[in-house]
């Protein structure tokens, strides 16, 4: 590896509140973020490779994808959207708020082929080692990313297919 990328590796190189009210786009990030990352995102896809403390804080939609350490107090006060963290160090559930969400192992076919495509879309625009890395070595390390899956956010999805359930079912009978 070499030195240039190394210190990307070590060093923040987007700053204190970045992505602060992001309403769209996508954003890869072959670095670090300051703390208060993504705060009040609401559409963006974001992949970074490690943020500060506050980290997603009253998100209420888009994606981010985290390929390092957090800081503490992620999630908090977070109604939408959802992340995916790498918890290579087994002590993620310690840094999040968990007032408002729920951790899942990244274990059904539609979140891996969520995550997958996101880690490869990052490695197209940055050439990570960090993704290339994940993406070779897929089986193991898909096996350490955390979703994180705010509680509302949750309930919203789960009433509105109980709702399209219930169309459903109404128009067969009529």
């Amino acid at each position: 590896m070499n030195l240039v990328v190394e210190k990307q590796r070590k060093n923040i190189i987007v700053g204190n509140v970045c992505l602060y009210g992001a309403i769209s786009g996508e954003v890869y990030i072959n670095g670090k973020a300051g703390e208060r990352f993504a705060v009040r995102n609401s559409g963006a896809n974001v992949i970074v490779e490690g943020i500060g403390d506050h980290g997603c804080e009253y998100m209420t939609g888009g994606r981010v994808v985290v390929l390092g350490k957090t800081g503490k107090n992620f999630a908090a006060g977070m109604s939408g959207g959802i992340a995916y963290v790498w918890d290579r160090l087994k002590n993620f559930k310690d840094l999040c708020n968990m007032e408002m969400v729920n951790l899942y192992p990244v274990k059904t076919k539609e979140d891996q082929k969520e995550l997958k495509t996101f880690i490869n879309n990052h490695f197209a625009n940055t050439n990570s080692s960090v993704a290339k890395s994940i993406l070779e070595n897929w089986d193991e390390y898909v096996k350490e990313f955390v979703k994180v899956f705010p509680k509302d956010y949750q309930r919203v999805l789960n009433d509105s297919a109980n709702n399209d359930q219930e169309k459903l079912i109404t128009a067969e009978i009529n």
